[in-house]
C-alpha cells in the first residue's frame, strides 16, 4: 500500500480504499482493527445472501460480509489479493471481504462531495459522499448504514448477535 497526502496542514482524514467488481470504495481507517488474508467462513443457516458465516478472531467469533453483495453487486470469488478488512462497528466487530485493498490516503474533508441526488434514499445511507483522488471518484462508505442491519441474524428461534 501507498499512502498519499494532502500538502496542506489543515486536518486531513485518513481513508483506506479497497476494490470492488471495477469500483473503488473507501472507509475511515479509524474504523479498521486489522486487515487479514482471506478464510473460509463458517456458514449459518437463515443468514442474509451477503453474510458469508463466522470466523473465529482470537477468541472472538465476528460475521464476515460479502461487501459487494451487500452494496447489491455481483459476489466476490475470493482469490489470494481478496482480504477481509476488520472493523469496529459500534460495540461489535464485522469483518468486510473485499476484491483487493488498494491504498491508504489522506483527504482533506471538505474536498469530499455529497452523494448525486440520483441515488434513492436507501442507497444514500450507505454512502457518506464520494472523494475525488487523482483521477479516481472514491465512494466513500457509511459502515454505520451499512451494518445496522447486520446486528443480529435470525437462526429459527434465536438471534445470534453478529458480535
Amino acid at each position: 500500500m501507498r499512502e498519499e497526502s494532502t500538502n496542506s496542514s489543515e486536518p486531513t482524514l485518513k481513508i483506506i480504499s479497497f476494490r470492488l467488481a471495477d469500483q473503488v470504495f473507501c472507509l475511515d481507517i479509524m474504523a479498521v482493527k486489522e486487515i487479514r488474508v482471506w478464510v473460509k467462513a463458517t456458514p449459518l443457516p437463515h443468514s442474509p445472501d451477503y453474510v458469508l458465516g463466522f470466523i473465529n478472531l482470537r477468541g472472538r467469533v465476528i460475521p464476515v460480509v460479502d461487501m459487494a453483495r451487500r452494496l447489491g453487486l455481483p459476489a466476490i470469488e475470493p482469490t489470494e489479493q481478496s482480504a477481509i478488512i476488520v472493523i469496529d462497528e459500534g460495540d461489535r466487530g464485522v469483518g468486510i471481504l473485499v476484491e483487493s485493498v488498494s491504498d491508504m490516503v489522506s483527504v482533506r474533508p471538505e474536498d469530499m462531495q455529497p452523494v448525486p441526488d440520483v441515488m434513492s434514499d436507501e442507497e444514500k445511507a450507505l454512502t457518506k459522499g464520494i472523494v475525488p483522488v487523482g483521477d479516481d471518484m472514491i465512494c466513500f462508505l457509511d459502515l454505520k448504514g451499512l451494518f445496522d442491519q447486520v446486528g443480529s441474524v435470525e437462526t429459527g428461534d434465536a438471534a445470534v448477535e453478529a458480535a
